[in-house]
């Protein structure tokens, strides 16, 4: 197969809003980087506006794009897998919808690849414009913390916003798991991996969909893909609670041998809440590991095509790709080019 310069995967979820001007300023960078050899991915996310007409318009009007819509809402770090699955690029550059990451900034990004000789340039926030002190102080102190309790170093203030090589992006696609944190993924499978220091941008259009609950489900699955550290919590307060269980009794036997009165049922309450409470966590990170364990035994595919407009040139690899709905007295809805 012959494969093109280069492919931009964008994940998308309710960006009708901005999908016209991302797709002005990405295929304009891509056109400055590298001319005419690139392909553009817009992964239709279960969007619940206008998205996927909008991509389809885009599509029918340029070669160079594939709009792959998926079958519901897989959730982002699902969504850019897809798009990374069927991309078919020697070089990929992976970025969000919302054009807080500049897409001019590729020509840099891919000098730097090459004159260093990386495999990875992924870009690091040195400002977040239009992010609230909660967001900005939250995902520093998640960063850091990641980096304690992980095995893999995982670099600090980054999202997925990053060049690969085509090596470096088949290393990671031979990682199958469900439960996936793309930034630390990238991480682990190695390779020379350098950092591209930027300013990151107001949002352009339309609201996060990246909400507190979605924020906090992503860090469960940083942590628990990366680290065993909250299973050994189990031993620490194992630990603690003997030591402290130790000091509770050389108290009671005090008191008992010198006659003074000895707490009764505050103490006692004390002791049974507290390990409660530590029983409790610690079977919940456990049932938090099992319950991955579970899901990954499926080996359910990771995410499902419905539709597609354009030329896909990859193939469906961790996923599945439903063919084309078929109208009598139409013509198929997809228009993808095997």
């Amino acid at each position: 197969m012959q494969r093109p310069a280069l492919s931009v995967v964008i994940p998308c979820y309710n960006e009708a809003a901005c999908l016209d001007q991302l797709y002005a300023r990405v295929s304009g960078a891509a056109r400055a980087a590298v001319g005419e050899d690139f392909e553009i991915l817009f992964i239709n996310d279960g969007s619940k506006d206008d998205s996927w007409p909008v991509m389809q318009r885009l599509a029918a009007a340029d070669p160079h794009l594939v709009a792959i819509n998926l079958s519901r809402n897989h959730g982002h770090q699902l969504a850019l897998t897809a798009g990374l699955d069927l991309c078919a690029g020697e070089q990929i550059l992976i970025i969000d919808a919302d054009l807080q990451d500049p897409p001019e900034l590729l020509a840099d990004m891919r000098a730097m690849m090459t004159a260093q000789d990386a495999d990875v340039v992924y870009a690091v926030r040195r400002k977040r414009a239009g992010e609230s002190l909660f967001k900005k102080v939250t995902a520093a102190a998640f960063y850091r913390l990641l980096d304690r309790v992980t095995d893999t170093a995982i670099p600090l203030d980054t999202g997925d916003f990053r060049l690969m090589s085509r090596r470096a992006l088949d290393a990671f696609l031979s990682l199958p798991e469900q439960a996936r944190f793309i930034r630390g993924m990238v991480a682990w499978v190695g390779f020379r991996q350098v950092p591209f220091v930027y300013d990151r941008h107001e949002r352009f259009a339309g609201e996060t969909n990246y909400p507190l609950g979605k924020m906090i489900r992503l860090a469960l699955d940083a942590v628990t893909g990366f680290s065993t550290a909250p299973l050994r919590l189990a031993s620490h307060a194992g630990l603690v609670l003997t030591g402290l269980s130790l000091l509770l009794f050389v108290y009671i036997a005090v008191g008992f041998l010198t006659g003074s009165a000895v707490a009764g049922w505050t103490s006692t309450m004390l002791v049974v809440v507290l390990l409660g409470a530590v029983q409790m966590f610690v079977l919940g990170m456990i049932g938090e590991y099992l319950g991955r364990l579970y899901v990954e035994s499926k080996r359910r595919p990771l995410y499902l095509v419905a539709d597609v407009a354009g030329p896909v040139q990859g193939r469906a690899t961790l996923g599945f790709r439903a063919e084309p709905r078929v109208v009598p007295g139409e013509a198929a809805v997809e228009t993808a080019a095997e």
